[in-house]
């Protein structure tokens, strides 16, 4: 099946997991026609297969048991990701290291994903994962708009993220913020966390190293700010979250979306706005 995954052990998993969903008769979201053609022989045979599948395949030394859910150990993103609304649009950030345990895979990781014209969304979790939703966002996302013949709505692309992720919560590590804009609602931001809620956000923030700027988000964040301040309030923010994260890094990367478009922006890891680098004359 043409699944667009980040990896072949996220396709392995996600078959996995459909042969087992497939014993209870149960819809699955995410790569239901993978496990289409299992034959729902009960539970018990499923599991078999299952526990076969990991020993040939190597899943068995790959998983994981968190909170009594198996999850993959494989590439993550680690992340730093933000995302803020102003008066016309939004504007999302995010860092650019991509881990695997303290092994830094990609340096230079793009987290910010565009899924429509107008729609972009920030990616934290596993890799694969939020590639994977992602991409499936991205083509139910162009269906919708050939079909309706209009462009999809901020608030209908964040509802098919929240879709997916929570229906498949129990396969997926994946945190994401979708932001953008459209003609009813202008700028807006959602957060839809692992497990899969949504809710908008003035501001919304995420990943591993968000844990260390809540309180300077609190002090710095002010209601009515411009573009300008907003984009450097973003990169400001990943900075000092970039500076205290081991598991963030690298460069910073932004996107401003208003009625006009997307623009990229670009931070690079030597003129960073905050740093503990000693002798770097932007400390701040």
């Amino acid at each position: 099946p043409e699944l667009l995954l980040g990896s072949a052990r996220s396709y392995l998993l996600c078959v996995r997991s459909d042969s087992i969903m497939a014993s209870y008769g149960a819809g699955y979201g995410v790569g239901a026609g993978a496990g289409a053609g299992v034959e729902q022989t009960g539970t018990a045979a499923a599991m078999k297969e299952a526990a076969a599948m990991d020993v040939l395949y190597g899943l068995d030394e790959m998983t994981t048991k968190v909170a009594g859910m198996e999850h993959a150990k494989g590439v993550s993103t680690g992340t730093s990701i933000i995302a803020v609304e102003y008066d016309g649009g939004v504007v999302l950030g995010a860092d650019s290291r991509t881990s695997t345990g303290i092994y830094v895979a990609n340096r230079v990781s793009d987290k910010l994903t565009q899924v429509h014209d107008h729609i972009y969304c920030c990616r934290s979790g596993s890799a694969s994962d939020t590639q994977a939703v992602a991409d499936y966002a991205r083509r139910y996302l162009s269906d919708y708009a050939i079909e309706l013949d209009t462009d999809p709505s901020v608030n209908t692309a964040a509802t098919l993220f929240r879709s997916i992720c929570y229906n498949n919560k129990n396969s997926l590590m994946a945190g994401v913020i979708i932001a953008g804009w459209d003609s009813d609602g202008g700028g807006q931001v959602y957060a839809i966390p692992m497990g899969g809620t949504m809710v908008r956000q003035k501001v919304a923030f995420g990943g591993s190293g968000s844990t260390y700027i809540y309180g300077w988000v609190d002090e710095r964040y002010r209601p009515g700010m411009t573009k300008e301040e907003c984009i450097a309030f973003v990169r400001d923010a990943l900075a000092h979250a970039m500076a205290r994260d081991g598991s963030s890094g690298g460069v910073i990367r932004t996107v401003t979306i208003d009625k006009d478009g997307a623009t990229r922006g670009f931070v690079a890891g030597d003129q960073l706005p905050f740093s503990f680098e000693v002798g770097n004359d932007n400390n701040a």
